[in-house]
């Protein structure tokens, strides 16, 4: 059955994506703002049905922490599950993605026209320049920046080396910093075609202002936080091991 559910939704959404995308690209007139609440009807559908067929269901932590005001969010990345929900957990966010992405048929082309931050990964600190100028536009225009710092999905219970990009830009532009931390490649593993149901938890960290913080700062403290509270919702996945020291390389 879980197999049966897990070729449902792929068919499901391989057939309604391009349709969707053609009425997106006749719409590209609009206001980036309307064209953005547009998207939302693909982003709703495709909760509908990770929900109702793959009975993959999530659910909140600190929601009171969310800010009031555009912010950025770092948020860890076990799977595509959080690149769709965290879009409606949060109000008004934009992705900070890689640009090759536009290459893909339909979807990359749907993110062309979408307010996200799109940057060169082979850029070299040039990437870094890019996530700040683009993140403060989005930030000025009420959009929420989301990042995951770790550049990647990682498997549940691992870690990856934390970028310096969305601390730096939560430094440049005087932004609050708010650390998520998730579980979802428990039920929805990297690459996996099976979609497991359960229920993802979301735990959503205190802001971190950073008002006389450098970018390692905010970068180090957003770590901290987020691989402490991945051993509270996953302990199973890392038994005793203490939370390793944060990375602070500037690249």
């Amino acid at each position: 059955m879980t197999f049966l559910r897990s070729l449902l939704f792929m068919v499901t959404l391989v057939l309604f994506t391009p349709p969707f995308i053609i009425v997106l690209l006749l719409l590209t007139w609009l206001p980036k703002r309307q064209l953005r609440r547009f998207s939302m009807i693909w982003v709703d559908f495709a909760i509908w049905l990770i929900k109702h067929l793959l009975r993959i269901d999530y659910r909140v932590i600190g929601a009171e922490n969310i800010p009031k005001v555009p912010c950025v969010i770092f948020s860890k990345h076990q799977s595509a599950w959080e690149t769709i929900v965290l879009q409606r957990i949060f109000n008004w966010p934009v992705f900070v993605y890689k640009k090759e992405l536009h290459w893909l048929p339909f979807f990359g082309w749907g993110l062309y026209f979408m307010p996200f931050v799109g940057i060169d990964r082979g850029a070299g600190k040039d990437a870094l320049v890019q996530v700040a100028l683009r993140g403060k536009e989005r930030l000025a225009d009420g959009y929420s920046v989301i990042i995951f710092p770790e550049g990647t999905r990682v498997a549940p219970g691992s870690k990856k080396r934390y970028k310096i990009g969305g601390a730096y830009l939560a430094a440049q532009a005087g932004a609050l910093a708010v650390p998520v931390a998730l579980n979802s490649g428990e039920f929805w593993r990297r690459k996996a075609f099976i979609k497991r149901p359960g229920v993802v938890t979301v735990s959503i960290g205190p802001a971190i202002d950073p008002t006389g913080l450098s970018a390692e700062d905010v970068n180090a403290r957003a770590e901290t936080w987020m691989e402490n509270e991945m051993r509270r919702i996953s302990p199973h996945l890392y038994g005793n091991a203490e939370t390793p020291a944060p990375a602070r390389s500037p690249a």
